[in-house]
């Protein structure tokens, strides 16, 4: 009913998230560094220097692009390649700003270091939202989706005045809402695919402590693994289909050759800092990290 009223064909329906997503990808040509001067960062994070929010970074050039760029793997810099602003750095720096850079504007830096943090929670939201209306089982809640994708794009494009003193937190417990009933309608009906050989999964507590653990043993197909430390856990070829990964920490988490292609809510940026390799398989939206092809590529 949903999908015939919102979206005349699969087409239709691959098409407004596609144009939406493009969206949410980041174009470091057209931002000012923002995420390099915006936020505070450490080494112990795997940045280069401990540094300040509003303190350039030492590799960040006049142009606005990085010194070191291509050498961040070799580096060791674990969190300069995890970090992903979905696309908020451009839409801050063109569209906020109107193409007038921080450097240009000293009096209104902070502000827009303010607007591109939470300018960058909010894309975060719409990545979620726009990879929820595709996922078929969420059909009856097309609506809802679709309206709360219109209504978080619609406070992107306030003011900057406006966006420094937003509580996004507010937003988020909406947006969240629906995330959660998308969750749900996904890890049932894949759980009732799985008839009659479905196995009773292991359930988990919400931001379960799994450091190091070996799962490969367990059947976590549709599993709830929202918000879980997953900091070095093994999960070499396991089967994660319908898991919801929203907020769970990835940082060394061995997924080689496991199968996360129906994973849901699951961003570039957890990929960027697991162990993955090129029998990995990823949901369609993400892509494989340049330094996995790398290290693929010496063991050739």
């Amino acid at each position: 009913m949903y999908k015939i009223e919102l979206f005349q064909t699969d087409e239709d329906l691959k098409n407004f998230a596609h144009s939406k997503m493009v969206k949410l990808k980041a174009d470091c040509l057209n931002c000012f560094g923002l995420c390099c001067v915006a936020l505070y960062f450490s080494p112990m994070d795997g940045f280069p220097i401990e540094k300040e929010a509003g303190q350039p970074c030492i590799n960040l050039q006049s142009d606005f692009s990085c010194s070191i760029h291509k050498s961040l793997s070799k580096r060791g810099l674990k969190g300069c390649i995890a970090y992903d602003c979905f696309g908020s750095g451009q839409k801050v720096s063109q569209v906020s700003f109107e193409g007038k850079s921080w450097m240009e504007c000293q009096e209104s830096k902070e502000q827009m270091f303010k607007v591109f943090q939470n300018m960058r929670y909010l894309h975060e939201l719409l990545w979620y939202l726009t990879q929820a209306i595709t996922l078929k089982p969420a059909q009856s809640i097309y609506d809802q989706i679709k309206s709360l994708i219109e209504e978080t794009e619609k406070i992107t494009n306030m003011s900057p005045d406006i966006l420094m003193n937003l509580e996004v937190g507010n937003h988020r417990e909406i947006v969240n809402e629906v995330l959660l009933k998308t969750s749900e309608l996904v890890r049932n009906e894949i759980n009732l695919s799985q008839k009659p050989y479905y196995k009773s999964y292991r359930t988990y507590k919400l931001r379960a402590d799994l450091v190091g653990a070996d799962l490969r043993k367990n059947y976590l197909i549709g599993a709830n693994l929202r918000g879980a430390c997953l900091i070095a856990a093994d999960l070499r070829e396991v089967d994660l289909r319908g898991v919801d990964f929203i907020g769970a920490d990835f940082r060394d988490a061995d997924i080689r050759g496991a199968d996360l292609s129906g994973s849901i809510f699951l961003t570039q940026v957890q990929i960027n800092v697991a162990k993955g390799d090129l029998n990995t398989k990823l949901p369609p939206l993400l892509s494989y990290p340049i330094h996995w092809k790398q290290i693929n590529n010496k063991k050739d």
